[in-house]
């Protein structure tokens, strides 16, 4: 039966709110860091194969858990927001199981990258998490899926 299932469950650090969600089977998932020792928790997804991890890899999925506060990280994309040249827009957003998550959506020209894509942030505990697709016209769907049955523990 469960090979029948299009989506297989991903389970962040426990440590760290345990981040859940579904994401397609035929995705691979390269973890980065991994937040044994604290500090940041990233990881990659990508149909079939993770490529070398870059600012110019297109990937279906970045996920990060930065132990920075929400505010903090609110203000780092507030200055590309406010940028003539390649603005971000912004929106708050409810996401999740039941929408119940509060959420910042960002969309446009990826910070440092050539690439348009879709960043989600919000709070989990003390930390943020930071869910982004490299390609809006690629990914968009698969994305806003995903960001439906987000979880964690409070």
């Amino acid at each position: 039966l469960v090979e029948k299932d299009p989506f297989r469950e991903f389970s962040g650090p426990t440590d760290y709110g345990q981040l859940s969600f579904k994401y397609p089977k035929t995705w691979s998932i390269y973890v980065a860091e991994s937040a044994i020792s604290g500090g940041d928790y990233s990881a990659f997804f990508n149909p079939i194969q993770v490529d070398t991890v870059g600012k110019e890899t297109i990937n279906a999925l970045r996920v990060m858990i930065r132990i920075d506060s929400f505010d903090d990280v609110t203000a780092e994309y507030q200055k590309y927001v406010e940028d003539d040249d390649e603005p971000l827009a912004i929106e708050s957003v409810s996401i999740g199981v039941d929408d119940k998550i509060t959420a910042n959506r960002y969309t446009g020209t990826i910070p440092d990258t050539e690439m348009y894509g879709i960043i989600v942030t919000f709070k989990i505990r003390d930390k943020t998490a930071i869910l982004e697709t490299d390609s809006a016209k690629t990914f968009e769907e698969d994305f806003n899926r995903l960001l439906s049955t987000v979880t964690f523990n409070e």
